[in-house]
């Protein structure tokens, strides 16, 4: 039987930055992950400070901010890849009113560090921006697809993937340790995403404070849609009603829509003429379609992820409801999960899978 400190199960973000603190301080430790489908893979791979809706700072930004962006510089070298590009995003304002929000948003100190408090001017004949430009700085963007296909190559190097579903049925408790086919670990992380909810050991439906049952992780079924315009020459990420981010060779991921009924990774014509007709309102120049992406997002009803053990489990491990911002949060939170399972460090209340709950 093989000695091991951790199983991890679920390669996205989650997975893969846990991954590196485990590396980093030399554990031991397998991968359980089949297939290729992520929702990382179909995310927008955007690294971003700013709930640009509402020109309010993301939460925790400057702690997550900081962290993922030397994660994935540090993690491109290390893989030999281009995975993350320095790329500013500029933001539509539709009135003179969001012009001056901006500027009385980029005077609050939470947000001063994050927001060029000057108006830009619109010199892209194609792009649909009257009233100009506003510029979120210490933004980023990683190819999401890269990422996954080449940590998988890296775990499959060094040995630590196994290319197979988990199976439940098979973990099994005995001496304060995981005992899984020929491996025994002192702990398990789950980081499956979404597909938490065919495991048994998360809880599906908890009892919240006023004693109502609900949801611990509500699906959010994000869809996008990959453009051709030759025209466009759009060198900056681009946020108004949707998000269009440049892929080079005149490629456009536009996106994302927001469905918390569907919880398929099936593509849908009603999200491709949504997304259709809201570019349309944007750009002037013809576009393309050549592609269309689904997956569901992991959420969470406060909007806050998921962390640590449940009291009856206590080596048994989640990672989980990462949401809407994944790539900004995973590197930080990671981080904090590692502490608190290895160095005993309490997590932050608003993050620990045990707040506000009766279990």
């Amino acid at each position: 039987m093989k000695e091991l400190d951790y199983i991890v199960v679920g390669l996205g973000i989650a997975g893969i930055s846990i991954c590196e603190q485990l590396k980093n301080n030399n554990k031991r430790f397998v991968v359980f992950n089949k297939g290729n489908y992520t929702s990382t893979i179909v995310s927008a791979g955007i690294i971003n400070p700013v709930v640009l809706k509402r020109f309010t700072p993301v939460w925790n930004a400057s702690n997550h901010i900081s962290s993922s962006i030397l994660f994935y510089k540090t993690l491109s070298e290390k893989l030999a890849i281009p995975l993350f590009e320095d790329m500013p995003m500029l933001r539509i304002f539709k009135s003179n009113e969001e012009q001056n929000n901006w500027m009385v948003a980029s005077d609050k100190n939470e947000l001063s560090s994050f927001l060029h408090p000057e108006i830009i001017k619109n010199d892209n004949q194609n792009i649909n921006a009257p009233f100009g430009f506003g510029k979120v700085k210490s933004t980023g963007k990683i190819d999401t697809v890269l990422l996954i296909k080449s940590y998988k190559e890296y775990l499959k190097k060094t040995n630590c993937l196994i290319e197979e579903s988990f199976n439940y049925k098979e973990l099994q408790q005995k001496d304060n340790h995981i005992i899984y086919n020929s491996y025994r670990s002192k702990k398990i992380i789950f980081s499956e995403g979404f597909a938490t909810k065919d495991n048994p050991y998360f809880p599906k439906e908890i009892i919240n404070n006023k004693n109502l049952s609900e949801k611990l992780i509500l699906p959010n079924k994000g869809e996008y849609i990959i453009v051709k315009s030759p025209e466009l020459q759009l060198n900056n990420m681009l946020k108004t009603t949707l998000f269009i981010i440049p892929l080079g060779d005149d490629l456009y991921k536009v996106g994302a829509t927001y469905d918390r009924e569907d919880d398929s990774t099936n593509t849908t014509n009603n999200a491709k003429k949504e997304l259709v007709m809201k570019l349309k309102k944007i750009i002037n120049c013809p576009f393309e379609v050549v592609d269309q992406i689904a997956g569901i997002r992991p959420t969470t009803r406060d909007r806050r992820p998921f962390l640590g053990t449940l009291k009856e489990n206590e080596n048994i491990i989640f990672y989980n409801g990462l949401g809407t911002r994944g790539i900004t949060s995973a590197p930080s939170l990671a981080e904090l999960l590692y502490q608190h399972i290895e160095n005993n460090k309490s997590l932050p209340n608003e993050v620990d899978i045990k707040r506000h709950y009766k279990w």
